[in-house]
């Protein structure tokens, strides 16, 4: 049974091998659009019905940095800056952004620091600029060029410091869209058949993290860790459902934007009894190799866990979306009961899953760690988040592009999963049972 709708899930390979050709479609298709052979009406009904950038470059004007997309119809953009760090956000109907690399692009030049785009939401794309240093924006329009193609033009100047915390503070909160992507937009389960959890069966959530406007990790002439991380979650969830054991569900099941709190409240309001985020890391010591299992806790095991934890807990900010902190509101006895059995039985699967996958796949030499996670917080769903490998690791990078790989590191998460219920005992969901195990730690 296919898992998505023809396309939806290309392998790693396929897509990077149809990632350049598709540039190249995508110019050939505007061409002949224009030249009007898409009256033709099967042509027409071939057509896209997103408008497509085929390409993107920053051009310098005495005081003002442009970034210019070539864009096969006009677009309504809506802009606007975000502070701390400095970007300007740029949100746009869905849009197919056809350039390589996919997800991000520029060094460091005028005013812009990087950007990246992609889908943030159902129907919505975005751009999101890193500033380096304070900026407005003059426009963002899309207009005929001289030769007639349609381009997607954002234009910045120089302004003071000021002036742009004053400009950020306005739209910070009249500004942010629907954090939630396509995961979650129809509030329907996403599982891999497409539908609901099964009832009697533990529904194990798999969060193949970042999506969208939010590549992860990503170094040339390698595919990023966004794309990584999800065709491992479907090898899992394929796993999984296939012994008619348990019910998955995906945080996200395409390549969309999904905010950190909004992972975590899927897990919760699907009444998950596992949360699995899966990640896949760099550094700048390329010798640095192996998988590593990490669960919440209020202080960090050691340096890496926390430099990580920091940068993992940017991804929203990173996607353009500056969500206030959520207090729980709940400080009685029985909550926080609840939260130390739940992170004792989060241990327990990272021990299990350490234990069970070393038989199957290398180890970091360090593989159980602790940190403050933000998509681990859920306070009644034992979480873990499982690090793949090291995409600047050229051992693991090899590896983990590999179906093989996949299938065989898979199948000792599903046996991890296995033991941690077996161990449990039938129908124990949540922090039910915990007090078994709740003297194991609880970070």
């Amino acid at each position: 049974m296919s898992l998505f709708p023809p396309g939806k899930s290309p392998s790693i390979a396929l897509r990077a091998n149809r990632a350049s050709l598709f540039c190249t479609l995508a110019g050939l298709f505007c061409v002949l659009a224009f030249a009007g052979i898409s009256d033709d009406p099967a042509l027409a009904q071939q057509a896209p019905s997103r408008p497509i950038v085929s390409a993107a470059r920053v051009v310098l004007s005495g005081d003002t940095t442009r970034l210019a997309f070539s864009i096969s119809a006009p677009v309504e953009a809506r802009a606007f800056v975000l502070a701390d760090p400095a970007r300007v956000i740029v949100d746009l109907p869905e849009t197919m952004f056809a350039i390589e690399p996919p997800g991000a692009g520029g060094n460091s030049r005028g005013l812009i620091k990087s950007y990246r785009f992609g889908l943030l939401a159902a129907e919505k794309s975005r751009i999101v600029i890193d500033l380096s240093g304070p900026a407005r924006i003059v426009r963002a329009v899309s207009e005929p060029g001289p030769d007639g193609a349609t381009r997607l033009l954002i234009d910045l100047a120089p302004t003071d410091v000021v002036s742009f915390a004053a400009a950020a503070s306005r739209t910070l909160v009249s500004s942010q869209p629907e954090a939630s992507g396509k995961a979650s937009a129809s509030g329907k389960a996403i599982t891999p058949g497409g539908g609901a959890p099964r009832a009697n069966r533990p529904l194990i959530v798999i969060d193949p993290g970042h999506g969208g406007v939010d590549s992860g990790a990503h170094l040339p002439g390698r595919p990023p860790e966004k794309e990584v991380v999800f065709e491992f979650a479907l090898a899992l969830a394929r796993q999984l459902e296939s012994g008619g054991r348990y019910s998955t569900l995906l945080t996200r099941n395409e390549d969309v934007f999904v905010s950190l709190g909004e992972r975590v409240r899927i897990a919760r309001t699907a009444g998950a009894q596992l949360f699995l985020s899966i990640h896949a890391d760099t550094l700048s010591e390329t010798s640095v190799s192996g998988a590593t299992v990490y669960t919440v806790s209020d202080r960090a095991s050691d340096v890496h866990a926390a430099r990580l934890a920091e940068k993992e807990n940017l991804a929203d900010k990173t996607a353009g979306v500056d969500m206030a902190e959520e207090a729980s509101g709940i400080s009685d006895i029985l909550f926080d009961l609840t939260r130390r059995e739940t992170r004792a039985y989060s241990h327990v699967f990272a021990r299990t899953l350490v234990s069970i996958w070393k038989d199957a796949a290398g180890l970091n030499k360090n593989p159980q760690r602790s940190a403050g996670f933000k998509v681990l917080q859920a306070p009644d769903v034992p979480s873990v988040l499982l690090e793949l490998g090291y995409l600047s690791s050229e051992k693991d990078a090899a590896l983990l592009t590999t179906p093989q790989w996949r299938e065989k590191t898979a199948s000792a998460v599903a046996r991890s999963v296995d033991q941690f219920f077996a161990m449990r005992g039938p129908g124990q969901g949540g922090a039910e049972g915990a007090a078994s195990v709740s003297g194991q730690g609880g970070g």
